[in-house]
């Protein structure tokens, strides 16, 4: 996984010279909404536990792509039942946009990085992909009513979803954080140093 190349500002300040151009580039870029933390990753990862925290430590808001859907339209497993997964993706990827317009800390549902546009809206803010290991993610998914999950073994099928999707995740992310072992707390803090970095990177 390779982060952004990044351009430096002092190339960037050789390219734009001062005048009327210059003034109304710097005001649309003052107007341009602040890029927001998303995090993606597999379904028991942390990403809505995580998120939360890491805006409470940003001072920013946090939405969840699965709880406008279920605000919106009711149970996702309902959904899944009533109407198959397709339906519920194109659900997702409204909530995406709503939520990304928002901005702060955003959490996505574990699939709604396979949906294209929604991959080309990352692009334009910070990724963060939360990952956990199999034997642990097995006590987290325990009992949960998800609906791709369904069947004897749970574990093996999010197993296979996860190594599905794995090549997207990474392809998406610009860094990594694995919430497999340790308290949450120390995840939440590097991901509170990596966005302010990133911020501090954008300022002009």
């Amino acid at each position: 996984m390779t982060s952004p190349e990044r351009v430096p500002s002092d190339a960037v300040a050789a390219d734009t010279a001062s005048g009327p151009d210059s003034d109304a580039a710097h005001a649309a870029s003052a107007a341009a909404p602040r890029p927001a933390i998303v995090l993606i990753g597999p379904m028991g990862a942390g990403k809505t536990s995580v998120g939360r925290r890491v805006a409470r430590a940003l001072g920013t808001s946090f939405s969840d792509t699965d709880k406008i859907v279920v605000r919106d339209h009711g149970p996702i497993r309902d959904l899944f039942l009533a109407h198959g997964e397709a339906h519920f993706r194109d659900l997702e990827r409204d909530a995406v946009v709503e939520a990304l317009g928002r901005g702060g800390v955003v959490a996505l549902g574990g699939g709604a990085v396979l949906d294209p546009l929604t991959r080309d809206r990352l692009a334009a803010h910070h990724v963060v992909l939360l990952t956990v290991a199999l034997n642990v993610v097995a006590s987290r998914i325990h009992g949960e009513d998800r609906p791709l999950l369904g069947g004897e073994d749970p574990a093996e099928r999010w197993r296979r979803i996860y190594e599905e999707r794995r090549p997207i995740y990474e392809a998406t992310a610009d860094i990594a954080f694995d919430t497999s072992s340790g308290p949450l707390s120390r995840v939440v803090d590097d991901i509170v140093a990596w966005a302010r970095r990133a911020e501090v990177e954008e300022t002009p």
